[in-house]
């Protein structure tokens, strides 16, 4: 499936003297999209179905992630995902945004409230929306499968069969070759998987999963929490838990929808942004 991206402006700056690069639509006050991260993810895989409704209203920024997508493909063994953070920090300095509405998905949406939370100031926002982020990841068979990504095709299907909760997209082979495409740009493999290298002498990570420690209640913006009922990479009910903790917050659980609520549900989830982020005074 490939989406019309007319009226989208493809971009790349120097940031730091890396390559960077992101997607650009609309007028008027800023919304910032933050992709997930798995093997293959971008800007324009994550966002594509999302960003002609969002430009209807906002000028909306869709950067690729450090390691991801046309970005420049680096990982930094002694920060972590710290630099990866500063680095998305620093493109919005030099688009000049200084407040922006942030939409997070997975990855994306679990760094943006982890940072809203602790109030780090580096994701200025005045509204956050986060789609299938944040709460416990279970090392379930479902994540181990899409984290052993072999490169191969098949590897790549059974990635969108974790992803999806509807079996059509992981049975679209084009579909499933735009996103090998995009997992096998020079580098984008390495820049994923290095983040899951440990090495010998650190702590092993639980065979439980990974323990979401954000202090939601901490979050002062409004904060909309999006999720597919039928995740295989959370637990059922996270959501409404995270939700819970947040002052304020809106909640939707959309039925027979996967860890992408906004790509495999994205006219439902583009109304519903849309108006929530529009009734947010700025």
């Amino acid at each position: 499936m490939v989406v019309s991206m007319t009226g989208v402006r493809s971009s790349t700056v120097i940031v730091d003297g890396l390559r960077t690069h992101y997607l650009e639509a609309g007028q008027g006050y800023p919304v910032v999209l933050l992709h997930s991260g798995e093997y293959g993810a971008s800007a324009t895989l994550s966002w594509e179905h999302n960003i002609a409704a969002l430009a209807q209203h906002f000028r909306v920024l869709a950067p690729d992630w450090m390691g991801f997508g046309h970005s420049a493909k680096v990982y930094d063994f002694e920060s972590g995902s710290a630099r990866r953070v500063q680095h998305m920090r620093r493109l919005l300095d030099v688009l000049a945004v200084d407040q922006a509405h942030f939409v997070g998905s997975s990855m994306g949406g679990s760094v943006l409230s982890r940072h809203v939370a602790a109030g780090t100031g580096l994701f200025p926002a005045s509204a956050m929306v986060m789609s299938a982020g944040g709460g416990f990841v279970p090392n379930n068979e479902w994540r181990r499968s899409i984290v052993d990504f072999d490169c191969t095709f098949d590897g790549m299907r059974e990635i969108l069969s974790v992803l999806f909760h509807d079996p059509g997209w992981a049975q679209d082979d084009d579909y499933v070759q735009r996103r090998l495409d995009s997992a096998l740009l020079p580098g984008a493999w390495e820049a994923t998987a290095a983040a899951r290298f440990r090495s010998p002498v650190s702590p092993p990570r639980t065979a439980e999963g990974q323990v979401d420690g954000t202090p939601y209640e901490d979050i002062a913006v409004p904060t909309f929490v999006v999720a597919g009922a039928e995740d295989k990479l959370r637990e059922p009910g996270y959501a409404d838990a995270i939700a819970a903790r947040i002052p304020g917050a809106h909640l939707s659980v959309y039925a027979g929808c996967g860890h992408l609520p906004h790509i495999e549900n994205a006219e439902r989830f583009n109304d519903e942004v849309v108006e929530f982020l529009r009734a947010v005074p700025v």
